[in-house]
């Protein structure tokens, strides 16, 4: 969606004026990037308070490995689980993350999570509508895939992320009431963790069966509602960002991935800041991705750069 960046800038300047408690709802907003963190922070000034970390399914059964991963990646971490993406080998069906094959890799984190005693904002299997995440329930084409891989597995899937990342002495009556079988270990009690549910805002395939809400586990098994949003050929669907953010009033929002997809467009950046203004409940907004010479380096996007500066900089805390 391209519009005048300038008239953009006063729509904020506007939103201030007439919101004096706009920076108390703001405090909370953490500024985060994939990537290199240190480089990104040196590149646009902002703090990076989380760095966001994409870790394959079972890539470790220690937890010593996690804890090393967080004190890598800022104040407060964002640990991202996937079982295949982009046309990688899947690892696991969420079917068999429902029934406990995976349960080792989970204790891990569930572990590592309470060592480091600080907050880690774990994002499971995101974007699952989009049909190149191993773990999506349909078909680029709109055929399903196997039963593994339905949207009722998927939102058992997730129930049983939940309850091991939290953790306590209720898990397994908590898995029983889901119909899922109990874990075979001792998860700990977690109050620092926040499991985002992050669907894109429509499906691709756009279809009935295939929508965010199709794959939500329920409040109870959410902290943070998510969205990603890319800028594609100058076209961003800020329209399903923000009825996802409406269709879930009661949770914090978060973005946990956007970015500029091969182009230089400032008023991109300058429409996530009027979108972060008027959006009080996020809590997150991480720009993808700080990877030096990537599609989406802000090196090579001097106006982007410079509009991230003026406009995202300033909402950190």
């Amino acid at each position: 969606m391209r519009r005048n960046a300038p008239g953009l800038i006063l729509m904020i300047a506007c939103a201030l004026s007439a919101a004096p408690g706009w920076a108390a709802a703001h405090s909370r907003l953490r500024l985060g990037v994939l990537g290199d963190p240190g480089r990104f922070d040196q590149q646009t000034g902002q703090h990076s308070q989380a760095r966001l970390m994409i870790v394959g399914w079972g890539q470790s059964s220690s937890a010593g490995y996690f804890t090393s991963l967080f004190e890598s990646m800022r104040e407060e971490p964002i640990l991202g689980l996937s079982t295949g993406s982009e046309g990688g080998a899947e690892t696991i069906t969420p079917g068999q993350i429902a029934r406990g094959d995976g349960d080792a890799f989970l204790l891990a984190i569930n572990q590592a999570i309470a060592q480091w005693r600080k907050t880690v904002y774990v994002r499971p299997l995101a974007e699952m509508n989009g049909h190149w995440n191993a773990y999506s329930a349909f078909n680029q084409s709109g055929t399903a895939r196997s039963s593994d891989h339905s949207t009722a597995e998927f939102r058992k899937a997730f129930g049983r992320i939940y309850l091991l990342m939290h953790g306590g002495a209720g898990v397994n009556a908590r898995l029983r009431s889901l119909g899922l079988p109990p874990v075979h270990g001792t998860p700990r009690s977690n109050e620092n963790v926040r499991v985002i549910w992050n669907p894109q805002g429509y499906g691709s395939p756009d279809l009935p069966g295939n929508t965010a809400q199709s794959y939500y586990p329920g409040d109870a098994y959410v902290d943070i509602v998510g969205d990603d949003l890319y800028d594609i050929g100058g076209k961003a669907e800020w329209a399903a960002m923000d009825a996802l953010y409406k269709a879930h009033p009661a949770k914090p929002f978060a973005i946990p991935e956007w970015g500029l997809w091969n182009l230089d467009d400032p008023a991109f950046v300058t429409q996530m800041g009027v979108f972060l203004t008027g959006h009080p409940r996020t809590v997150i907004a991480s720009y993808y991705s700080g990877r030096v010479g990537s599609i989406f380096d802000l090196a090579s996007k001097p106006r982007s750069l410079a509009a991230y500066r003026e406009t995202i900089v300033p909402l950190g805390r």
